[in-house]
Formats: structure tokens, sequence, C-alpha cells
């Protein structure tokens, strides 16, 4: 029986990514699945979120992409965080720990 996944809130993605790659630079499908196997297989995220997710990120100057060789020995664009996605690493875990403590009050009441 497969797993059901969880649904991503809008705009956690890029939280997860910029976590992902703030352990060093990896290609697409390899945030992908480190984002799998660190949730258990909880969260998946498709193609089709995690590339437009990254174009995105990388026009904002977050990220910065190479190509390069993976471990398959193919041509992958590996993705790195920039001085500016460590900070914007640092507003959204500000604000999904808050955000987190407000939904709890209501959720989890003492």
């Amino acid at each position: 029986m497969t797993k059901p996944t969880l649904p991503l809130l809008q705009g956690t993605l890029d939280a997860l990514i910029l976590k992902t790659l703030s352990w060093g630079p990896r290609h697409g499908y390899a945030i992908a699945r480190w984002l799998e196997e660190a949730t258990s297989d909880a969260l998946r995220i498709e193609e089709g979120s995690l590339y437009p997710a990254l174009y995105r990120m990388e026009r904002r100057g977050w990220i910065e992409a190479e190509w390069g060789i993976s471990e398959l020995n193919r041509k992958a664009k590996f993705y790195r965080l920039t001085p500016a996605g460590r900070r914007q690493l640092e507003t959204e875990t500000e604000q999904w720990s808050s955000f987190t403590t407000a939904v709890s009050k209501v959720l989890l009441p003492a």
C-alpha cells in the first residue's frame, strides 16, 4: 500500500529547498529525493512544482546554478545557495516558527 503524501502549504517549498541547499549544492532530482528521505516519504516533490520554484528562486538571487556531472555521470544543473538565499532561509524559518506557534495555539490548546 502506498503511503499518502502531505500537500505543501503555499510558500513552504521555497523554505524546504533553501534548507536542503544550505548543506551544499545539489541537482534538482537530488533535492527532491533528499526531501522525500528526510520526511520518510511524507512529502513528494513533483517536477512540476520543483523546477518552477528553482527558476523563481534563481531569478530572485537566492540560488545560483551551474552545469556539472551527476553521480550517475550525467549532465545536470547544480543549485547552490547565495548569501541572499541564506538570509531568505533565516527569514522563512522565523516566519514558519511564528506560524506553527500560532496554529498550535488553536489546534493544540493547553
